[in-house]
């Protein structure tokens, strides 16, 4: 266990609080007081199996390397976890925000997901002050606080995207967010109260380095991510062909083995795509009354794509 922030700094504050103003922050004192300091610090006993990921994910060999290489260090020592924060580099589609995930559950520890391209304020990670109406904590105290690990994983998904009123940066939390020693002692704007968020495990997405601010690259480990190859995406889309067949009971009634004809049509399109594409193809066989997919039973290329609404003239 460890201590992600002080009962007695929250006390403090709670004492501060005049009658009944600040009704929201007062509900969040008392959260914090209720749920206690306490989070778990998830480390792994030894080096864990990830045979699996390197399977499932053939355009992130040199990441999960990465990673091999820091459990390493301190799977027989005293040490706590420390993954260095890193940036995934690629275009849509291949699997960044889904390699994530399997790092979450690959160490057992919760995730956050902050999707920098829906947000326009600098309050985000940082939370906005109790002042403001509507003010909230950020998503590094939401996950810290309310979760229950001191060393999640949180995603700055689509980084390169984040924007801002001219006065705020999205990203100026980040300076000491992502530097250890500065992390120690995270202060929430809504809060303001100290929180260790020095244990978080930082994965950052994004599709073009060249609108990342120098001071976020040099805190981080830069891995490019490549699309999977032909051979890669064939193998992919197996092995979810047989995930989904055996997740669901309808599954037992296609064939146990794609033609193919349709792993050709798979090795050409992105691991984001592939899932919806198998959905719409056991759909279209199940209306034909067919075991067997076909070829005709996906989508078309770019389907899933959105369409412009508009009037029929």
């Amino acid at each position: 266990m460890r201590s992600v922030y002080r009962l007695d700094e929250v006390e403090r504050r709670l004492g501060k609080l005049a009658g009944k103003e600040h009704e929201n922050l007062r509900a969040t004192y008392e959260r914090m007081l209720e749920k206690g300091p306490g989070r778990f610090q998830v480390k792994p006993a030894g080096l864990p199996a990830m045979a699996h990921l390197y399977e499932e994910l053939p355009n992130f060999h040199a990441v999960l390397d990465d990673v091999r290489r820091q459990i390493a260090l301190c799977e027989d020592s005293g040490d706590a976890l420390e993954i260095t924060p890193m940036l995934l580099l690629g275009p849509p589609g291949v699997g960044k925000t889904h390699f994530a995930r399997a790092l979450a559950g690959l160490l057992g520890t919760g995730m956050g997901m902050v999707p920098m391209s829906s947000l326009t304020a600098g309050w985000v990670l940082s939370g906005a002050s109790s002042q403001w109406k509507g003010a909230r904590p950020g998503k590094v105290f939401e996950t810290l606080v309310d979760g229950q690990y001191a060393n999640p994983v949180i995603v700055i998904d689509e980084i390169d995207k984040a924007g801002g009123e001219q006065a705020y940066d999205p990203l100026g939390s980040l300076y000491s967010l992502l530097e250890h020693d500065t992390a120690h002692s995270f202060t929430d704007e809504f809060a303001e109260v100290a929180i260790d968020a020095s244990q978080v495990i930082w994965v950052a997405t994004a599709n073009d380095e060249r609108a990342i601010p120098e001071p976020i690259l040099n805190r981080v480990n830069v891995h490019e991510i490549e699309r999977p190859d032909a051979a890669a995406a064939r193998q992919i889309a197996l092995r979810l062909h047989a995930s989904i067949r055996a997740s669901h009971d309808w599954g037992r009634r296609f064939d146990e083995t794609p033609s193919e004809a349709v792993l050709e049509r798979f090795a050409e399109m992105a691991p984001r795509e592939m899932r919806r594409a198998w959905m719409t193809a056991f759909g279209n066989a199940k209306l034909a009354r067919r075991t067997t997919i076909l070829v005709a039973d996906l989508p078309e290329a770019g389907a899933g794509r959105r369409s412009p609404i508009g009037f029929v003239h």
